[in-house]
């Protein structure tokens, strides 16, 4: 068996088709989709994932505002200026991009960010409403994930799903979301005991952990579907410096039904639908 790949960037271009095009009917009734991006510090790979964001606002049609700050600016001036984007009607969508220094409490300033304008889901008002299967908006990384699920025609009703990973941006919103779906869920983390025979059991296995190439094909239920979520550089050997998951993709593609790979897999999506989420944003705004 040779998995069948999940591509996500032929997905997010799939779904991406029609954005553009909502974007301009709301614009065309006075209502221009609006994204502000604060990135704190100097971070790599956050300031790659925000160009990202960035690029995909303007193809998308939504007006996107990015706020750039040095790595010791005091809290208290983010917090000033996520206030101002809360009372700004231009913006429909606010995401502070993650990791923040370490003088920062996240959870502060997450909850700053007004209920209709938390793209990202992250708010606890937001989170409680997903785990009441209301959610105002769904974390784009899991929102994702659950699109290729659709893409591929696979039902979730009845499935054993495992998911590696409890953080709150993706493990937990991710175990949420295959519960409404219909699966049997079970969340693992590094206190799990045999973790390999928890995967084994999975039709539906989500890779969430961020240590490249733990999951391995011995690892994963023939025929299972798996979600990589893992973002990793590797560190030595001739691939030194290339990006890899959480999934030992060599040998799991030959074990697994379908696969995303990274890059290419999941990040492409979670990009997709944070455009959605803003649109979504913008939509309910314009008919308030």
């Amino acid at each position: 068996m040779t998995a069948q790949i999940l591509d996500g960037v032929a997905l997010g271009q799939k779904l991406r088709a029609g954005f553009k095009q909502r974007a301009d009917e709301l614009a065309a009734q006075g209502t221009r989709p609006g994204l502000a991006v604060i990135l704190v510090g100097e971070d790599a790979a956050s300031q790659v994932y925000v160009r990202n964001k960035v690029n995909a606002c303007a193809q998308a049609g939504i007006h996107s505002e990015k706020y750039a700050y040095a790595p010791d600016v005091a809290p208290q001036v983010v917090l000033d200026k996520i206030a101002e984007l809360n009372a700004d009607p231009k913006i429909h969508g606010i995401l502070v991009q993650l990791p923040l220094p370490k003088h920062f409490d996240a959870d502060v300033v997450l909850e700053a960010i007004a209920r209709e304008k938390d793209v990202d889901g992250f708010r606890a008002e937001n989170v409680g409403a997903l785990m009441q299967g209301q959610p105002c908006f769904i974390p784009c990384t899991p929102y994702g994930a659950m699109k290729f699920f659709e893409e591929a025609g696979v039902s979730l009703k009845g499935k054993e799903a495992v998911v590696v990973g409890r953080s709150n941006i993706v493990g937990k919103p991710m175990a949420m979301l295959l519960m409404h779906a219909g699966a049997t869920v079970t969340v693992c983390h590094s206190q799990t005991k045999d973790l390999k025979a928890h995967c084994l059991r999975a039709d539906i296995l989500i890779a969430a952990v961020g240590k490249a190439k733990m999951i391995t094909g011995d690892m994963i239920k023939p025929g299972a579907v798996v979600i990589d979520v893992g973002i990793n550089r590797m560190q030595d050997g001739p691939n030194a410096g290339k990006l890899c998951g959480d999934v030992d993709f060599e040998t799991a593609k030959e074990v697994a039904s379908f696969i995303t790979p990274v890059p290419g897999g999941v990040g492409p999506m979670t990009i997709t639908m944070l455009l959605a989420n803003t649109l979504e944003s913008a939509e309910r705004a314009a008919s308030a």
